[in-house]
């Protein structure tokens, strides 16, 4: 051994290693986790797209004075903020929103409105770590700028529920409420100047419970016990009848802003009914408040009906004001977030989720080396019929080749040996059913084969079990 490799072999042996390892609140995803995640995404862009909204993106980085002061005391708290190589204070975005409304202002020369868009990106908040809750985590958002229509505030609800829809999932309740109500009973029992922090009191009433939200009430906005529990005796309703929106505005003492959140209200839940929506997963819960100050009008948010400990899946509403900070002209804007790591983390915990580590359905097994170009040619014409396909990179024993697809989670598994070829017939494992089918195939004419996987696919039952 040359001097030079035994003084390089010595440096390896005594260099210590870096632990592997990931911050506190970040993840890595594996296949099984990182393919559900993607199919989730894929399902919300197309249910973005089948109403019209287009995709945008928006820098990881912005200025810190774009997002300080923007969510809420507790979001500055969380923000990672820090000074670039520039000298300029910079902080990673909270929610993609708050971006939005600069993008917004930035570029609305050159958009029309109503601008319908969607996005589907990565977060930061520097908060205490949870299940379903990481520090990282991706927010699939849809929002629609520069209108006040209350056919947005519908199409909302039922963009929501289309999604869940797409899904999979069928047992939710979407609920609904109108910050205008939550701030015109505040103004009739006279505790307006109070309103910001008694909103974000509320927002934990779910979390923490009647006597924690009232005692966080009392502590952080200074009123007396007696106001905080008749702010909740008035927050108690949740329903969606129509008697409760009449009881709620008698309760409101015909307070305007309370009102005017009950007529939106009405209209919201019929147009939303009319839209498609179940009536049965709408819910008027007139305790909900959005932690985020910047919500001005309708409020929603998605529970699912099996899990809700696990806290809202998606959640939004209406913020006709957020914009004016960065622009004189009037951008309201509506929009809703489908909370991707969370839903993950519930539909895992509910067995909702397959045990999928591949991207592809089929697997070929390398059976005889010997026809290796056959193996590939085969790999091609499945891939130019659509069908995803991994061929198997070495040849071990058939059955060690079917335990790794089986493990992986691949539908379909092809075997060919030298008989198989010579006769032009290959074998069809159908591994979630465990049988097996004959198929012939050739390079010149694949139909057969091509035909038969999909049936497989598409799950019918073909063959004897094996």
């Amino acid at each position: 051994m040359r001097p030079a490799q035994l003084n390089l072999d010595l440096l390896t042996l005594n260099r210590s290693l870096i632990t592997p390892r990931t911050l506190k609140g970040f993840r890595d995803y594996l296949p099984e986790a990182m393919i559900p995640r993607e199919r989730l995404m894929q399902t919300a862009r197309e249910t973005f797209r089948s109403f019209g909204f287009a995709p945008i993106d928006t820098p990881a980085l912005e200025y810190l004075e774009v997002l300080s002061g923007k969510g809420s005391d507790e979001t500055d708290r969380q923000l990672y903020r820090f000074t670039d190589n520039g000298g300029r204070e910079v902080g990673m975005r909270f929610d993609l929103t708050v971006p939005l409304a600069r993008f917004a202002a930035q570029h609305i020369a050159q958009l029309q409105t109503p601008f319908k868009r969607y996005h589907i990106a990565p977060v930061w908040r520097g908060e205490n770590t949870q299940a379903g809750r990481y520090r990282e985590f991706v927010q699939c958002d849809f929002d629609t700028i520069g209108t006040e229509s209350v056919l947005a505030d519908i199409e909302m609800v039922v963009v929501i529920d289309a999604l869940m829809s797409a899904i999979g999932l069928e047992r939710f309740t979407i609920r609904i409420n109108n910050r205008q109500v939550l701030s015109g009973l505040l103004e009739h029992l006279g505790l307006e100047g109070h309103s910001v922090a008694i909103l974000r009191a509320l927002d934990k009433l779910p979390k923490i419970g009647r006597e924690k939200t009232a005692a966080e009430m009392v502590q952080a906005a200074g009123v007396t016990a007696e106001q905080a529990d008749a702010v909740l005796e008035r927050l108690e309703s949740r329903n969606l009848r129509r008697q409760v929106l009449a009881a709620l505005e008698q309760l409101a003492g015909g307070n305007a802003t309370a009102s005017a959140g009950i007529r939106r209200l009405r209209e919201i839940i019929d147009g939303a009914v009319a839209g498609g929506v179940p009536a049965e997963r709408l819910q008027l819960d007139v305790s909900i408040a959005r932690g985020l100050d910047y919500y001005t009008g309708v409020i929603v948010e998605t529970f699912l009906d099996d899990l809700p400990s696990i806290g809202s899946v998606c959640s939004g509403g209406r913020y006709d004001n957020l914009a004016g900070l960065f622009t004189k002209q009037h951008l309201p804007g509506i929009g809703a977030s489908l909370g991707l790591d969370r839903l993950l983390t519930a539909m895992q915990q509910l067995e909702l989720l397959p045990h999928v580590a591949t991207a592809a359905p089929v697997m070929i097994a390398l059976f005889d080396e010997q026809h290796r170009r056959d193996y590939l040619q085969m790999a091609y014409q499945l891939r130019r019929a659509g069908i995803g396909v991994e061929l198997y990179s070495e040849p071990k024993k058939l059955g060690a080749q079917l335990k790794y697809a089986a493990d992986k989670g691949f539908d379909v598994a092809i075997v060919a040996g030298s008989d198989e070829w010579a006769a032009r017939r290959v074998q069809v494992k159908d591994l979630k059913r465990k049988i097996a089918i004959t198929a012939g195939y050739q390079h010149d004419a694949p139909a057969e084969l091509i035909a038969t996987i999909n049936r497989v696919l598409e799950g019918a039952q073909l063959a004897d079990e094996y």
